[in-house]
């Protein structure tokens, strides 16, 4: 069972290296530590790597990304749901490929296939409940999608939300086939 005080150190950590690196990809474990308001040993004690570090901000974006889904469904119709979370995915793919350049080609490799699953399970989660409705059409994949959007994070920043219009216009049921 870990300790209430290492839970909380170990969020702070997250959370100041996640504002660090979005501030500078060269941010030190040191001022990640200082950041935190805590020491470096606590810093390595929860992380031994920068490695380590930005494996577990990556594994907890796309839990957050993964576990929105239900309340996106719940507040949007699906197209919509689908547009906003993708938006969030693309965000979170710059994210990945920012931080990339410290990870390894085997732990790039080892992280994809660890979110892979869990991504597809969202987008077939947000195509289904369009399906259902009508909105999505039913020849809509969940594999195809994510290759998409892979060509997203890619792109300039500003022609993400017209490409990610013309992807979800090819999935609109209503607009015929």
């Amino acid at each position: 069972m870990v300790r209430a005080d290492a839970r909380e150190n170990r969020a702070r950590i997250l959370a100041a290296a996640r504002e660090a690196f979005a501030e500078d990809d060269d941010t030190s474990m040191n001022q990640i530590a200082q950041r935190a308001g805590v020491g470096p040993g606590t810093l390595y004690r929860n992380y031994p790597s920068r490695e380590a570090l930005i494996l577990d901000i990556y594994r907890d974006e796309v839990a957050r990304l993964v576990g929105s889904v239900t309340e996106l469904l719940a507040a949007e119709p699906p197209l919509e749901a689908l547009r906003r979370w993708t938006t969030d995915l693309v965000a979170g793919m710059r994210k990945k490929h920012a931080l990339g350049a410290a990870l390894s080609p085997d732990v790039h490799k080892s992280i994809s296939e660890q979110t892979y699953e869990p991504v597809i399970d969202a987008i077939t989660q947000l195509l289904s409940a369009g399906k259902r409705d009508g909105s999505i059409r039913e020849d809509a994949e969940p594999g195809d999608f994510l290759q998409f959007t892979g060509a997203l994070w890619r792109t300039a920043p500003e022609r993400t939300q017209p490409m990610l219009a013309l992807i979800l216009d090819g999935l609109d049921a209503r607009r015929g086939s």
